[in-house]
This record gives structure tokens, C-alpha cells and sequence, in this order.
């Protein structure tokens, strides 16, 4: 039987004498788009900081693909396959948008540092990133600095980073935060075709992206996934009304 993208068994963590995240056990699929909600403080960013190894632990097991991570630092998690976005956009404001993403593609297209291999001699890396702006649609932003964008075009710069080192997990948190509906419509286009074949799990407080993009959700409140499941019985479920999205239609 194939190992799940993503298993946390009984996950725990205390900040001192607090726990924040109380036993979390969560199967995510090869392939699966997961979201994660709950309300304001339940303990979600705090999830995609143990499962990306910004934070240790406290107790329980993570598994990447079979292969346990919980005690390994993120960068070693990235290289087997596991990249993440923040809440806040994370990119290099005084690089070019094309800059930004080669840097990306470096690692895991093989290149280290060399001085006799100026970048701009990497034909296939450099062909490579410009594909990969095709995709986010920032291909006439090319030669803009990363700061000059909108935020909106600066959160799918964000998420062409995140897939850029060729992550088959992908976590992205509140993709969507602060967006127009305009800019909202785009961005869950964008994650819908640049995740295709990948596992997606995201945090997100629009519930027209969440019910949109997800095949499955998981409903966290203080630190515990109270129900998990398809999106049709997530929303009727009557614990996951009175817990979250009761208080979202008042």
C-alpha cells in the first residue's frame, strides 16, 4: 500500500507550559488538494511550521512519502520534496522577477556554486525559468524588479518560488490573504493549474478557494482537527458549524 504524501500521527507542541497543538493525526493522499481551516488563533500556521521544520516537535511522528521528518531541518525537508510559501510575501525585492525564479530552479537543477559558470551562460536553467513565468503569467514582468509588482503578482511570484525546486508537497498559507475578488479568482486559477499532480494542503480563510480547490478539509479549532473529510460533508457537518462556519455566515 502506498505511503500517504503526509502523515502526522499524534503531533504535539508546547510553547513552555501551553500546548498549541494538541495530538494531531492527519493523512494526506499522493496527489490530493487538503485544506486546513479554523478560526483566528487555532493553531494552523503553527501546523505548517512542524511539518516544514521550522519548529520542532514536542511529541508524535511526521512522515514525508514514508520517510519521517520530524526531526530533520527544513532544509533537508526541502530536498526531499517538501516546499512551503508564508503568510507573508517571502521573495527578493531587488532582483528581477526572472531572478528571483532561477534562483528557485538552481538547486534542483543540479547547479552549485561555480565561478567559472556565470548563470547567465545556463541555457537550459535560464530556458527553464522562462517556462516557468509563462505559467504564472509574469513572462511581461520579466525584467521588473520583484518589488514593483502588485501584490497580487508578487503572492504568484511567491507560489512559482514555492513549486519552483520541484516539490511534489506543496504547502502554501493564506495564498489568497488580502486579495480582491478579481485577484482571489486568479491566484485559485493559478494554484489550480501550476499544483496539477501535486499534493496542495493550504490554509485559507476564503471558503470559495477552500470549497473550490480542495478535495478534502480539515477543520482545526484549538489545536485539534474536530472533523475532516469532503467538502460537502464539511459543510454540514453541525460541529464544524457551531466551532467555524456558523460564525462566518452570522
Amino acid at each position: 500500500m502506498e505511503a500517504p504524501a503526509l502523515s502526522l500521527k499524534n503531533v504535539r507542541k508546547n510553547f513552555g507550559p501551553v500546548e498549541i497543538i494538541r495530538g494531531v493525526d492527519l493523512d494526506i493522499a499522493r496527489g490530493e488538494r487538503h485544506a486546513i481551516i479554523g478560526p483566528n488563533g487555532a493553531g494552523k500556521t503553527t501546523l505548517f511550521n512542524l511539518i516544514s521544520g521550522r519548529f520542532p516537535i514536542s511529541s508524535g511522528s511526521i512522515a514525508l512519502n514514508g520517510t519521517r521528518i520530524d526531526q530533520l531541518p527544513p532544509q533537508n525537508i526541502s530536498r526531499l520534496g517538501l516546499s512551503r510559501s508564508f503568510q507573508i510575501t517571502s521573495i527578493f525585492h531587488r532582483m528581477t522577477v526572472f531572478e528571483n525564479i532561477r534562483c528557485a530552479l538552481l538547486w534542483s537543477s543540479g547547479y552549485r556554486y561555480s565561478f567559472w559558470s556565470p548563470l547567465w551562460t545556463q541555457k537550459a536553467l535560464n530556458r527553464q525559468a522562462e517556462q516557468l513565468l509563462d505559467e504564472l503569467n509574469l513572462a511581461s514582468r520579466r525584467d521588473l524588479q520583484a518589488g514593483l509588482l502588485s501584490y497580487a503578482e508578487q503572492r504568484a511570484l511567491e507560489i512559482g518560488i514555492t513549486i519552483a525546486g520541484g516539490a511534489t508537497v506543496v504547502l502554501l498559507d493564506e495564498p489568497t490573504a488580502g486579495m480582491s475578488h478579481s485577484e482571489t479568482e486568479y491566484a485559485q486559477a493559478l494554484i489550480r493549474r501550476v499544483t496539477e499532480g501535486k499534493t496542495l494542503l493550504m490554509v485559507e480563510h476564503d471558503m470559495g478557494v477552500v470549497f473550490g480547490l480542495a478535495d478534502r478539509i480539515s477543520v482545526v479549532v484549538y489545536g485539534q482537527v474536530i472533523a475532516s473529510g469532503k467538502p460537502e460533508d464539511i459543510r454540514n457537518d453541525r460541529a464544524v458549524k457551531e466551532a467555524y462556519l456558523g460564525a462566518l455566515t452570522e
